[in-house]
């Protein structure tokens, strides 16, 4: 349920949100080929009833744009490092284009050895990971996708930001246009929607985060000048780790505090790494592809038995209705959004 359910709204149908957000990504000086990337991870966003990862997204990437961090031209660097590992250099620049780039050869050494893993180093990271692994699981492997980002979230015990968000995200090929994907943030709550509840007046829930001095609140604002808390207490903050580990020193890249560090007020986007797997079901598993997926598919239908959601149907459900009707932004958003200039 939206935080701005009870607010005026402006309507507007998908295309449209394809092409605000590119006209306000051009318009602020991002190259085309860029803009075009992240206006489709915006738009996929709106379009999944992810409004932490839509439209309110915008202002924040002309904040990244502008803030003289970021390349705003820069062509990524695909390198084929070995039989099992693709290298793409964003060269400071957003990770989508160059996601979009390698995502193709990263999938076809998956089917050749089973395994094979993308690094993408010297990036800036603002979106969701769930359109990066339909991407792949459209291409027929599995996949799982790692970030961190900037030091916002307090270790299990600690008072003060130390680990970012650092978002963990996994999709299972399927039979039909859906895969299986579930996609969360190893804090409590995705920034996103924390900076959604301080624009609404909403009150957070306890356990979402800490004030300035340390001390538990329900104010999203006091939290968000403070530091986040990860889920699941010390399990949350251990898988929180292995993500910063994983996806900053193993791939040569940052952690959430050296992230911060390079930013130095500028609030910007994260700038650091991304490491995504891919896996080739057939390969890994023993040539009998039609009997695995089977076994599978016998697990996801054993949720429906029992009356549970399977992950990721909410977000597939959010999509139909918006492909049929479009969506509904807030309208303060929107006036934020138009006020850009652009």
């Amino acid at each position: 349920m939206s935080v701005f359910e009870a607010q005026e709204t402006v309507a507007l149908s998908i295309d449209e949100v394809f092409a605000l957000s590119r006209r306000v990504l051009t318009g602020a000086g991002l190259f085309v080929p860029h803009a075009e990337a992240v206006a489709r991870a915006i738009t996929a966003g709106e379009r999944d009833e992810c409004a932490s990862h839509g439209l309110y997204r915008l202002p924040g990437c002309v904040m990244t744009i502008r803030s003289g961090k970021m390349s705003l031209d820069a062509e990524p660097v695909i390198t084929d490092a070995s039989p099992a590992l693709v290298r793409a250099d964003a060269r400071y620049a957003y990770s989508l284009l160059a996601f979009e780039r390698a995502a193709p050869l990263l999938a076809q050494k998956a089917k050749e050895v089973g395994v094979a893993a993308l690094v993408i180093n010297n990036c800036f990271h603002f979106s969701a990971l769930w359109p990066e692994i339909e991407q792949l699981t459209s291409m027929g492997v599995a996949a799982l996708a790692m970030t961190p980002s900037h030091s916002w979230v307090a270790p299990a015990g600690g008072r003060r930001g130390l680990l970012g968000t650092n978002p963990i995200a996994f999709g299972w090929p399927r039979p039909g246009p859906n895969p299986y994907v579930f996609d969360f943030a190893t804090s409590a709550i995705a920034r996103g929607d924390m900076a959604l509840h301080d624009i609404a007046g909403k009150p957070i829930p306890e356990g979402w985060g800490v004030d300035a001095e340390g001390r538990p609140t329900t104010n999203a604002r006091a939290a968000l000048d403070g530091a986040m808390l990860t889920f699941g207490g010390h399990k949350g903050s251990a898988l929180s780790t292995m993500i910063e580990l994983m996806a900053g020193p193993l791939i040569g890249d940052l952690t959430s505090r050296e992230s911060m560090a390079f930013d130095d007020g500028a609030k910007a986007a994260p700038m650091h790494g991304e490491l995504i797997l891919a896996f080739d079901p057939g390969l890994m598993g023993g040539g009998d592809a039609e009997a695995n997926a089977a076994r599978a598919e016998a697990l996801f239908a054993a949720f429906a038995d029992q009356g549970a959601r399977l992950p990721s149907q909410r977000r597939y459900e959010a999509r139909a209705r918006s492909l049929a009707n479009g969506v509904r932004t807030p309208k303060v958003l929107y006036d934020q959004i138009m006020a850009l200039g652009f």
